[in-house]
């Protein structure tokens, strides 16, 4: 692999990669480039190659003593000034749907929780996927934890770095907190 040509990485990226980037899950499927955990000895990812990286719905999974090592792993790929975009479920937008009483927040089907309580629990933690739960303050925490330099709240398609394209892959809007941090 040429690293020069490699610009951007959609980590965690599920069961389908994205053309025009490189795609790694632990799962394989078409389109993905890197099917590895990254926490079994990282990605095959030269250091400091990467002008981005983008993680949607992914970091939640990793189990809390293992959290640092991954961010510390995406820091590493990244170029000096390089930026991490990170969308991830908001605890805070989960609480006041439930305060609310909003069921149409939360999208867990009546087959598994017909109670407001249950459809906020299973979904806050996605049927026991996600092992983690977000809110802005504390992944800004870990981040600085993790070397990162600089911490930015962002919205849904909108960032502050220099690299456009790093929001493509934004999802998820009504449920989700955005967060890019630089290296």
């Amino acid at each position: 692999m040429n690293s020069l040509a490699i610009k951007r990485l959609n980590w965690g990226c599920g069961g389908a990669g994205q053309p025009g980037w490189l795609n790694s899950d632990r799962r394989e499927g078409p389109g993905i480039d890197f099917c590895c955990d990254i926490r079994s000895g990282g990605l095959p990812v030269p250091p400091d190659s990467l002008d981005y990286v983008v993680s949607i719905h992914a970091l939640q999974e990793v189990p809390w003593d293992e959290i640092q090592s991954v961010l510390r792993e995406l820091h590493r790929m990244l170029k000096p000034g390089g930026v991490l975009r990170l969308c991830l479920p908001d605890l805070s937008k989960g609480v006041a749907a439930y305060t609310r009483g909003d069921r149409a927040h939360f999208l867990i089907p009546d087959e598994a929780a017909t109670s407001l309580g249950g459809k906020f629990i299973l979904h806050m933690l996605w049927l026991g996927h996600s092992r983690l739960l977000f809110t802005p303050d504390f992944i800004e925490e870990l981040l600085l934890k993790a070397g990162f330099r600089a911490v930015a709240h962002c919205q849904f398609q909108q960032t502050p770095s220099a690299h456009p394209s790093i929001v493509e892959l934004d999802s998820r809007e009504h449920e989700s907190l955005f967060v890019e941090a630089v290296k």
